[in-house]
């Protein structure tokens, strides 16, 4: 299935105050300035934008937009990954210090098929599939990425979950010598994140091993990192090692941390403003102008009927 782009629709908005008070950031997002300065995209140090080892046997996936790929360079080195630091910049120069093998992930809760699972045999009996996926971060800027993954639902059916199993939740590795940043206080750590069972299962979410055709850089997720393309980008848990189904509604990080400003579905949604910044638009990486948000992020004909009936005021 084809999922066809946007239109464009750029504007000359005006700056919100929050992107001005983080004008050197704005500047590196934007990829350019409006003086007309030369600057690369993102300052960073030619290693962490190094393209890991080439993936073999990858498969066309059966879902992706055509819109043009934001540059890898800006993918692999503007990243929000906490625990490796606060700072966009900060991951892709940290986290260098994850290992990412031996990884194994255990598999509990509502399942007949609970064990500890390495990683390698975790992904072996699937075939890997590229997709490209717009991303949307609730920030306010986006990209799209050339994701490298396998589909979820494929891999939580050979647990068998239970009648029981209502959500699955998701945990990070917690390891403070390789991820400097759960040294601070800013979240309760590990990450935990967590989607409502058809979410999980739907086709167009994946369990993430590569972008761009190589193996995921520690920066972007590495090992194993989820990805729902049509919520904000923080229900995209990196570094996995728990995936547990549960028969009540997990409660995430962020939503733990300010459940007023981060919801449980965080579905993409133009209409329900962040309390502190509106999402009607965003800024793609590496372009200037801002371009409206799309509902879903413009995979509503795919996934908008598991919706149906729901408030998505109350319930965002």
């Amino acid at each position: 299935m084809l999922i066809r782009p946007a239109t464009e629709i750029p504007s000359s908005e005006i700056t919100d105050e929050r992107v001005y008070v983080r004008r050197r950031e704005f500047l590196q997002a934007c990829g350019l300035a409006a003086v007309g300065l030369a600057a690369s995209p993102i300052a960073v140090n030619a290693q962490a934008a190094a393209r890991p080892r080439k993936l073999e046997n990858v498969a066309r996936g059966p879902f992706g937009t055509t819109e043009a790929l934001t540059p890898y360079e800006n993918v692999a080195t503007y990243n929000n990954f906490y625990e490796f630091g606060t700072d966009k910049s900060s991951p892709a120069m940290t986290a260098g210090s994850l290992k990412t093998r031996p990884w194994t992930v255990k598999v509990d809760g509502e399942c007949d098929r609970p064990a500890d699972y390495d990683i390698d045999d975790f992904i072996k009996p699937h075939t890997l599939e590229e997709r490209v996926y717009r991303m949307r971060c609730v920030e306010g800027w986006s990209m799209v990425i050339p994701w490298v993954g396998i589909p979820l639902g494929d891999v939580l059916k050979r647990f068998e979950p239970t009648s029981r199993a209502k959500f699955v939740e998701f945990t990070t590795l917690r390891d403070t010598r390789q991820m400097p940043g759960q040294r601070s206080s800013v979240l309760d750590w590990p990450y935990v994140e967590g989607l409502r069972l058809d979410e999980a299962m739907h086709p167009l979410t994946i369990l993430a091993v590569g972008l761009y055709g190589a193996v995921l850089p520690n920066q972007n997720g590495a090992p194993l990192r989820l990805v729902v393309p049509w919520k904000y980008g923080f229900k995209g848990i990196k570094s996995i090692v728990r995936i547990r189904f549960v028969d009540r509604q997990p409660v995430g990080a962020w939503e733990r941390q300010s459940s007023s400003e981060y919801g449980f579905y965080s579905n993409v949604n133009p209409q329900v403003d962040h309390p502190r910044w509106s999402q009607a638009s965003e800024r793609r990486l590496g372009e200037f102008f801002k371009r409206k948000t799309l509902m879903f992020n413009g995979y509503g004909d795919q996934v908008a009927g598991m919706y149906a009936g729901m408030d998505l005021r109350k319930n965002f």
